[in-house]
């Protein structure tokens, strides 16, 4: 009985085993369950520039972005009810268009309706994806514009940058990881590379406007100089006017000052000319006094000399005659007196 009952185990494990392949058989012959959420890359990327477009950018090792990820393949399959696309991009991968659209924060989510973005701020959370949706809260958020707008040609320089720093952090993961190069010698190489990479292209630069540059002709070039030299002369005329008015202004205020002095000069001349008047007249009166009153003292001095004469007859001497002075003279010399000493004193 014990022989019998060995074999009939292992039938029934055989065939539960079998069973349970069956049943991996069929899961695998199931199709998994396609995601709605289409992946953007640098050359389908213009589709966003049509109808209405939803994008999250995100990184596979980042925790918040895989946190949102259920989220973000509900608000996907609801997207034909809310007549909208959506679609992700992995800044790993796709660095370009993580510089078209200057993403510095991850998770980023954008919105584009017919070529026009506008940043996502809010969580990301269906029931707060849907009401941005059906309620058009897109409308009160500014728009990006101008240079900021993903499709101008500021934005594609950017996304250039930023392809090539993506392939330059692959190549150095490919010489560490890889092929196991140091770190510092993947640094010297880059390095090294920059360097002659700047050469090459100054190199090219120069031969290129060697190649273009058209010399100009010698009579354009003194015309040129001619044209410097006579903007440099009329820079200067201000300079010289304004030199020229401050001497004519310095040569009125001397002269002004010379006509001060002269005036000063004659004021005080006719203030001694009216001095020498008045003592001139004082002088004249009192020489007329003085004739007067030799002119009542003569006929007593004619008396009184014949008694003395008779004396001096008598005794044979001859009396001395006083010297007679004339007042005119006087009046005179006191003038010129007073001449020399103003002129002695001056101005």
């Amino acid at each position: 009985m014990a022989g019998g009952a060995l074999p009939t185990a292992l039938l029934v494990a055989c065939l539960a085993a079998a069973a349970a392949a069956a049943d991996d058989l069929e899961q695998a012959a199931m199709p998994a369950e396609e995601s709605r959420v289409q992946p953007m890359t640098a050359s389908n990327w213009t589709l966003v520039m049509e109808g209405e477009w939803m994008l999250k950018f995100y990184a596979p090792w980042c925790p918040s972005c895989q946190q949102t990820d259920s989220e973000w393949e509900t608000f996907a399959k609801n997207g034909e009810t809310l007549q909208i696309s959506v679609g992700k991009i992995d800044v790993i991968q796709e660095p370009g268009l993580s510089g078209r659209f200057f993403v510095t924060t991850l998770p980023a989510f954008f919105h584009a309706k017919d070529g026009i973005f506008r940043r996502y701020r809010g969580p990301g959370i269906y029931e707060d994806l849907q009401n941005y949706i059906l309620e058009k809260k897109w409308q009160s958020v500014e728009p990006l514009t101008g240079w900021k707008s993903p499709a101008s040609l500021t934005m594609s320089g950017m996304a250039g940058l930023f392809s090539i720093s993506g392939k330059i952090w692959h190549l150095h993961n490919y010489f560490t990881v890889t092929l196991g190069i140091p770190v510092w010698c993947s640094y010297v190489f880059f390095v090294i590379a920059t360097l002659v990479f700047g050469l090459f292209m100054g190199l090219v630069l120069v031969v290129i406007s060697e190649c273009f540059y058209v010399p100009l002709p010698r009579t354009s070039s003194e015309r040129c100089k001619q044209d410097q030299r006579s903007e440099e002369a009329q820079g200067a005329r201000p300079l010289q006017d304004a030199e020229e008015e401050k001497d004519d202004s310095n040569e009125d205020e001397n002269k002004d000052s010379l006509v001060d002095d002269e005036e000063e000069k004659e004021d005080l001349g006719d203030e001694d000319e009216a001095d020498e008047e008045e003592e001139e007249d004082n002088l004249a009166g009192s020489m007329d006094e003085e004739r007067s009153d030799t002119n009542d003292q003569g006929p007593l001095q004619e008396g009184g000399v014949s008694q003395e004469e008779l004396e001096s007859d008598e005794t044979g001497d001859v009396p001395e005659q006083p010297h007679s002075v004339d007042p005119q003279e006087l009046v005179e010399d006191s003038l010129r007196q007073r001449k020399s000493q103003h002129a002695s004193k001056g101005p």
